[in-house]
């Protein structure tokens, strides 16, 4: 029996995704965006189609195909496609400029590219400075594409080791860096995340409003949604109005999305009710969730959210508050199915429950490495261990602690502040919305620390109420000595607040 299994596993190709929930619910709605609907036997004659034309350009197993295009069924054809056709996704942010658009295309190698209509002149700009091909893809692509031949609708043959995907990080430090994630990796994740995380099945609804160019979008909504065959409802943009009003439309059973997410949605359900009775789970990863917005969230719409966990490096999901455990407001919960992480002090070895240290990772859908980078490869990944680079501590149950990024910590005349520390109290203010705590240069202290505010719609709160508040539950040394009020903080393509483009005010010390 084992022999058999081995040979099916060494043939394995993620776009089997689609295939095999198209013979298992062809006629079921797949992806829909709007009035819109594909079910999934549209959706595998549509990439087998596309997998078909890259075949004829010349595309071979290994190539690199770049993808340009907000959340719309094309990214999800494509994606597939490429896949199927043996080659390499580069997911790219539509928000990247052409100097960007030449970067990944360099760095990946990639000679062709696809992009929406309305991405077109940066899209062609920077792949002519890269000599790349752009292919404008307009809505209701590729159904003008002739049917493919009977071998042409073939999987490639993939390795389990093969990479499927080069997914670019921030790039926080110095360029961008492209996470090479293998089929065994995402399908891996994919596979544990529908059935033990999310748990859908026909008939579920999955709102795709995280990005799917983004590791969460695609492997804990696209991917796992498909795998578990169910419907795949897309937003080509987040809209908290637009979100709720099309959860309760559709009757979406499960949404995934980030803090800022949440934040919105929740300070719009005052506006009008909404009727969100068919919605069960809802997860949220991306960065840390402030407990206070947990709850209100939990209070208005009456559905748990399960905070998880993860990096692009791991496909993302590494851990999660088990949906059928405890679940513990304010912790990323514990390591997924097959997964092992430890907390690490600076030597690498493991420390007890409740210190903090750096998170490391173990485990299936840790990345194949950084591509062309073995020097950055070898700094993250030691002795099979990733690492994370964020801080956290680990408690006695086994549930796990994000207490902030190991480079965002802030040092206060020798005192460590934790930025989240802070900015769960400033979260507790009921006038805050949002809030982001920084550190800033200071001659005498090294760091000081700050915090830029959003406030909720005709609120009235100061920033020297805000930092009596914060400073009436801290330690001296933690509270935020400069607070500034904004009308929105930066945010990146997943919703996630970019605390390197804030830029405080002249600094003052009180």
């Amino acid at each position: 029996m084992a022999e058999p299994e081995a040979r099916l596993y060494l043939t394995l190709n993620l776009a089997g995704t689609v295939t095999a929930s198209a013979e298992r619910h062809p006629e079921r709605t797949a992806v829909r965006l709007d009035d819109a609907e594909m079910t999934f036997a549209q959706l595998d004659e549509s990439s087998a189609r596309a997998a078909a034309m890259l075949r004829e350009r010349g595309v071979s197993p290994g190539d690199r195909v770049g993808l340009m295009l907000p959340n719309v069924p094309e990214f999800v054809v494509l994606y597939y496609a490429a896949l199927r056709a043996g080659a390499i996704v580069v997911p790219m942010n539509v928000m990247l400029n052409r100097r960007e658009i030449a970067y990944y295309l360099e760095d990946s190698g990639a000679r062709l590219m696809f992009c929406s209509p309305e991405l077109r002149d940066e899209a062609e700009a920077g792949a002519s400075e890269a000599s790349a091909e752009v292919i404008v893809v307009p809505r209701g692509w590729p159904a003008e594409l002739p049917e493919p031949r009977q071998e042409d609708r073939r999987l490639a043959e993939a390795d389990p080791g093969d990479t499927a995907l080069i997914l670019y990080t921030s790039g926080t430090t110095g360029s961008p860096k492209g996470a090479e994630l293998t089929h065994a990796n995402l399908d891996g994740n994919a596979e544990v995340v529908c059935r033990t995380l999310i748990q859908v099945g026909p008939g579920d609804v999955v709102l795709g409003a995280l990005p799917l160019f983004h590791s969460f979008g695609q492997t804990a909504a696209m991917n796992a949604s498909l795998r578990g065959g169910a419907c795949l409802a897309l937003m080509s943009r987040f809209d908290p109005e637009r979100a709720l009003e099309t959860m309760q439309s559709l009757g979406v059973t499960v949404f995934l999305g980030v803090p800022t997410m949440y934040a919105a949605m929740l300070h719009r359900a005052g506006d009008r009710d909404y009727d969100l009775g068919a919605l069960r789970t809802c997860i949220s990863g991306g960065q840390s969730l402030p407990v206070e917005l947990l709850r209100g969230f939990e209070e208005t719409f009456g559905c748990k959210i399960l905070e998880g966990y993860g990096l692009s490096e791991t496909s993302p999901v590494a851990c999660q508050n088990p949906p059928d455990r405890e679940r513990k407001p304010g912790s990323i919960g514990v390591p997924i199915e097959g997964t092992e992480m430890m907390i690490a002090g600076e030597s690498g070895d493991e420390l007890p429950d409740g210190e903090v240290g750096e998170i490391l990772i173990r485990g299936p859908q840790v990345m194949k490495g950084y591509w062309r980078r073995p020097e950055a490869t070898a700094e993250t990944i030691r002795d099979g261990w990733l690492h994370s680079g964020d801080l956290g501590r680990r408690d006695a149950d086994g549930y796990f602690y994000v207490v902030d990024r190991k480079k965002d910590m802030i040092i206060r005349g020798g005192y460590n502040v934790y930025p989240r520390e802070v900015e769960e109290v400033l979260y507790e203010h009921p006038d805050v919305v949002e809030a982001a705590v920084i550190g800033i240069p200071d001659e005498d202290l090294g760091e000081e620390v700050a915090a830029a505010v959003v406030l909720r719609d005709g609120a009235s709160a100061s920033a020297d109420d805000l930092r009596q508040h914060v400073s009436s539950q801290l330690a001296a040394y933690k509270y935020p000595r400069q607070v500034w009020l904004v009308g929105e903080l930066p945010k990146g393509p997943t919703g996630k607040i970019v605390k390197r483009e804030i830029r405080p005010p002249t600094a003052r010390r009180d």
